[in-house]
């Protein structure tokens, strides 16, 4: 088994069809199963929603990762699946979270729709750094805050 630690950073397109208490829910759901999965799996990480868009990053060993990612590709609540990143890394930076989240109500959230709007989604214009950055800054801020 391999025990190298990855990071996988990735964006897709919304297809939550519905009003804003329907795809409230279905990210609701999203989230409860993935805090359900993913410590069995030894996986942390943190999903931010916004524009229509979804950003999310995994960390754990490969081949969870991979699993994990496949059933995301074939959910058909996410469309346009990229990798924005996809690599080992020496430390978790997000230990402390079988899976947060960042709402269409938080300023990294903002930041996100601004990011995917003048990128025109186009991933080959956005950076898995970027991304990570963005939701890590924020998560430290919420971290401090809470404990």
């Amino acid at each position: 088994m391999n025990k190298l630690l990855y990071r996988l950073v990735y964006i897709s397109r919304n297809e939550i069809a519905g009003d804003d208490e329907t795809v409230r829910r279905e990210i609701e759901q999203i989230l409860a199963t993935s805090r359900v999965k993913n410590p069995v799996a030894h996986i942390s990480g943190a999903l931010m929603f916004n524009a229509g868009c979804f950003a999310q990053v995994l960390e754990g060993s490969h081949d969870e990762i991979v699993n994990s990612f496949e059933r995301i590709q074939c959910d058909p609540r996410h469309s346009h699946v990229v990798v924005l990143t996809f690599e080992t890394m020496a430390e978790r930076r997000f230990s402390n979270w079988s899976m947060a989240y960042l709402g269409t109500d938080s300023k990294a959230s903002a930041k996100f729709g601004d990011i995917m709007q003048q990128s025109g989604f186009n991933a080959a214009l956005l950076k898995g750094d970027r991304i990570f950055d963005l939701l890590n800054e924020h998560l430290l801020e919420a971290e401090s805050t809470v404990f």
